[in-house]
């Protein structure tokens, strides 16, 4: 939903700042960093050996589509095998620490979870997936609305001025989500871009609508005015994260500010609005409010499965399904308020 992203500035924030407390507690101890260097050069962790470490020039052609094809095979084989080293270091690690009685620590910016059938983060990678479900069940409740319950115009076109606005939101959404569970799964450098560049997508795309909505834009002079230099400056910022650096600081900053305002804007305008469903608006703000106390009390995973991060996906799930509900409460308000003023006129 749209006040869950929201949220999730404040979880960047939150996340951004135990990354740089904790992050060196695990991927800068010494032995850990030693054990992932001889991961890389023997393809082993201990008795555990990785055949995707092991690259072989002789199977990369000299030029061609074959060629591009073996260089994508051994550049996702490098990536995997970075992935496993890592992995499995951290675990003999904690493992060393636990029996000298010391608690799990952060391993570049993230807790030591169990792998499950090669998920890193099974309950994550399932709650994306949820959440990915809610947004596709709200768009297709939406759709179903509009073309087949609510009035059309002659042309087969809705009343509704916000249609094609929702669609666009729920298509980035359950773009955002699908990457979420995409990166929960395998934590590597391509996935994190996608994750990070989709939640700024739909954080940016959000803040767009919120101004649209609230100020009753319906103009298409005066949405392109509102949207243009909001969207320029979201594109800007998603090609500097992917293109120059990944500046984990600066996009901290960047997805606050605009949480923060979508916030306002919807805050203020649900306070002014005769809106008959603006206690959704509120209900969306403040159980927003409370699914952030699970990022700021950060936890270890439970059995290493289940952190706090896990359980802000798990209460965004019904956050979305309020906030679906809002947007198809709005578009029978609309249509239902722009034909009266049609059947006035006649």
């Amino acid at each position: 939903m749209m006040v869950d992203r929201y949220w999730i500035g404040f979880s960047l924030l939150i996340s951004y700042l135990a990354a740089f407390c904790y992050a060196s507690a695990g991927d800068a101890d010494p032995i850990y960093r030693s054990c992932v260097d001889q991961c890389r050069n023997n393809g082993c962790v201990g008795e555990r050996c990785f055949p995707q470490c092991k690259f072989s020039s002789d199977s990369v052609y000299a030029d061609g589509p074959r060629h591009n094809q073996a260089s994508l095979y051994l550049w996702w084989r490098q990536l995997d095998c970075q992935s496993d080293c890592r992995y499995y270091c951290m675990v003999d690690r904690e493992i060393e620490k636990e029996a000298l009685g010391y608690g799990p620590v952060k391993y570049h910016g993230k807790w030591p979870f169990k792998r499950v059938f090669g998920f890193q983060e099974p309950v994550s990678v399932a709650l994306s997936a949820l959440n990915l479900a809610m947004h596709l069940h709200g768009w297709l409740s939406f759709l179903k609305l509009l073309y087949h319950k609510l009035p059309l115009k002659p042309n087969r076109r809705t009343y509704y001025e916000y249609t094609t606005v929702w669609h666009v939101y729920a298509l980035l959404s359950i773009n955002s989500w699908f990457w979420s569970a995409v990166f929960h799964s395998r934590d590597v450098d391509v996935t994190e871009k996608l994750d990070y560049s989709s939640a700024v997508a739909v954080l940016g795309y959000s803040l767009i609508v919120a101004v649209l909505r609230s100020f009753n834009l319906r103009t298409e002079a005066a949405r392109v005015m509102a949207a243009g230099p909001l969207a320029a400056f979201v594109t800007t910022h998603i090609l500097y994260l992917n293109f120059y650096k990944m500046d984990y600081g600066w996009n901290m900053q960047v997805c606050v500010a605009m949480a923060v305002a979508q916030l306002l804007i919807w805050a203020i305008w649900a306070g002014i609005t005769c809106h008959p469903s603006r206690w959704k608006l509120w209900l969306g703000v403040v159980g927003g409010g409370l699914t952030m106390l699970l990022e700021i009390y950060d936890f270890p995973p439970y059995q290493g499965f289940v952190d706090a991060h896990a359980l802000w996906h798990a209460t965004t799930i019904p956050l979305t399904y309020i906030w679906w509900s809002f947007i198809m409460d709005d578009a029978k308000y609309r249509t239902s308020d722009l034909i009266m003023k049609k059947d006035k006129k006649r």
